[in-house]
């Protein structure tokens, strides 16, 4: 289709330059597959199997048929307007109303922070398996957590170029090790190693079939969120208009036929009761289906993947507070910047002790991984009735537009998956409540102040609110 937007530098609506677009089909995959894997699959497996059985692999595709309908609103909405905002840009020029445009960016920050608060209590389980430490006492694995997670901001703090060609190396190094979960089930298969007739298995406990699948799908939903922070790669991309439908939904068909194959393999090998023990569920597939492979070595790569999505989540929680200070809808001091290291010191720390409050008093990876999902649904419900809504706006380019049925049973999935009838904890509500009653505390603080000093809020661009969780 016809895409009028510059294959290099455009102008921005304020007559400087914008971003170099240096993104083609082949890295903005790479951008997206790295995005989706990482923690989620990695230490929810035995969650999820915890809930289904054997059919463990059920709410994986479920969650993946969600994330599937919600990406087309998402690509009508970033094809139609190719800026790096996100969801509460869309949401922006869908209402115009600021307060909605803050709490959908909140909330966005927010699942960026209880994703990588799950990520480092992930990565305190597997740091145990690396180093043959005994954390069993649950106060030995909070301290580990908060360790790696005052390491991330030491990290954030002095800057890390942000760099797609890195993504490439962490990207083949993630996928590496779900391939060799999908290796050494196939050949659990050939020998008859594996036992193949559990994927077929319910066991739902007190909970009804239905009941059991979408207690577990609120959980598994967690291992599809990342596809839309791409989004926020569109003024990096040559022609967004045109690879973005085409690159987003082969990157998302890709991770949910991994993650398919990853949970088959993984029950064949060890039993539902059994992958359901302890935060490190593939360890045990490896260490059942190749006993000879060398459990650290998988380890290391399980630290690596879930190391990764903690830092890169933590960066763009700290940023998005930081653009949410400079945009007047946050306390002005969270949108300092340090003079030597050009980092939002004010906003890392934040951020960070955000993390470390959820690490401590939450700590369980269900309870964090189940909120981050109900954010995102919550977001991912509000960007389908965006995509609607905007329908009457037109731009002079053409862009993907998605069969209108789609957007309409997104926001009703989305919504559903959202309430307290999916079987969600009530914890996670109670989570999710907390972090955004601060944020519209701090909200009226910064209205208040705004008064007396005459800004007002929201006044600057709503595209400096842009980010969103990965895995």
């Amino acid at each position: 289709m016809a895409d009028k937007i510059s294959d290099d530098v455009d102008e921005s609506t304020d007559g400087g330059p914008s971003l170099k677009r240096v993104m083609g089909p082949g890295l903005l995959l790479l951008f997206i597959v790295g995005d989706i894997l990482g923690t989620g699959i990695y230490a929810l497996t035995g969650d999820v199997a915890a809930e289904v059985g054997g059919v463990v692999w059920l709410p994986f595709l479920v969650a993946f048929v969600v994330a599937l309908i919600t990406a087309f609103s998402y690509l009508e909405l970033v094809t139609k307007y190719p800026k790096a905002a996100g969801a509460a840009l869309y949401t922006h020029k869908a209402f115009g109303i600021h307060f909605i445009t803050f709490i959908v960016a909140f909330a966005v920050m927010s699942s960026g922070i209880t994703s990588a608060s799950t990520a480092s209590r992930a990565f305190a389980a597997n740091f145990a398996n690396a180093f043959e430490f005994d954390l069993g006492d649950g106060i030995l694995v909070t301290l580990v957590a908060l360790a790696f997670m005052a390491l991330v901001a030491i990290v954030n703090f002095r800057g890390v170029g942000e760099s797609v060609k890195a993504n490439v190396v962490l990207t083949v190094i993630e996928l590496s090790g779900l391939l060799i979960i999908i290796f050494i089930g196939l050949y659990a298969l050939g020998v008859g190693d594996g036992d193949f007739s559990r994927v077929t298995e319910f066991e739902t406990g007190d909970k009804s079939l239905i009941g059991g699948v979408l207690a577990a799908t609120t959980l598994a939903f967690f291992a599809m969120v990342g596809f839309e922070d791409s989004v926020n790669m569109a003024e990096e991309c040559k022609r967004p208009t045109k690879i973005f439908p085409k690159v987003l939904l082969t990157g998302l068909i890709a991770t949910g036929v991994i993650y398919v194959l990853v949970s088959i393999s993984a029950i064949a090998l060890v039993p539902a009761d059994k992958l359901s023990e302890g935060d490190t569920p593939l360890l045990q597939v490896v260490q059942a289906g190749a006993p000879d492979f060398p459990l650290e070595i998988f380890a290391w790569i399980t630290m690596f993947a879930v190391a990764n999505s903690a830092l890169i989540n933590m960066l763009m929680a700290s940023r998005l507070v930081y653009g949410m200070s400079r945009e007047h809808v946050l306390p002005a001091p969270l949108g300092r910047v340090h003079s030597r290291r050009r980092t939002p010191y004010i906003a890392i720390l934040f951020t960070t002790l955000l993390a470390f409050g959820l690490i401590t008093f939450i700590g369980e990876v269900p309870a964090l991984a189940g909120t981050t999902a109900l954010l995102l649904l919550c977001v991912f419900t509000v960007v389908n009735i965006a995509a609607l809504v905007l329908r009457k706006d037109t731009v002079e380019h053409d862009h993907f537009r998605a069969p209108t049925i789609l957007p309409v049973v997104g926001a009703i999935s989305c919504g559903f998956l959202a309430t307290p009838f999916a079987g969600r904890d009530n914890e996670q509500y109670v989570i999710a409540g907390i972090l955004l009653i601060i944020g519209v505390l701090l909200w009226f603080v910064t209205v208040a102040v705004n008064r007396r000093t005459g800004q007002v809020a929201g006044d600057g661009d709503p595209s400096n609110l842009g980010g969103g969780p990965v895995n």
